[in-house]
């Protein structure tokens, strides 16, 4: 018999940020973004910089921002400890936009005053925390 949802965890070295029965999750890898369904092939994978978007088995779309870590896809769950991660709820939208603002600030800057993928990381966090904020 067919599967409807699968357990979705997020963890941080310090928390837990969700731990949900979900019917389908999408997260950011290293090589660009990734769906999961229940029933996916078991998958390893580093996680990337960007925004986490389940669908939870009751309620609307919930985003998380997330930013590196590892994951762990089975077919009946998917488990990822983040390097940081935080709810929409947690974000605070205008100090990510500020946190952008400096960073793109930062990018325009000649790159032997800068460390330049330093910055470009500081831009995808911040984008993705106000991605996150914002939801879809």
């Amino acid at each position: 018999m067919p599967q409807n949802n699968i357990q979705l965890t997020v963890a941080v070295p310090d928390r837990q940020v969700v731990d949900a029965e979900v019917a389908s999750v999408q997260f950011p890898l290293t090589t660009g973004y990734i769906g999961i369904l229940p029933g996916h092939a078991p998958l390893l994978a580093e996680v990337g910089t960007g925004v986490l978007t389940y669908e939870a088995s009751q309620g609307p779309q919930q985003h998380l921002a997330i930013d590196g870590g590892a994951v762990e896809v089975l077919p009946d769950r998917v488990r990822i400890l983040a390097g940081k991660a935080e709810r929409a709820d947690e974000i605070d939208l205008e100090r990510a936009r500020n946190a952008l603002e400096l960073a793109d600030k930062r990018l325009q800057l000649s790159s032997l005053e800068i460390d330049v993928d330093r910055a470009q990381q500081a831009v995808a966090r911040a984008q993705a925390r106000i991605g996150a904020a914002k939801g879809p």
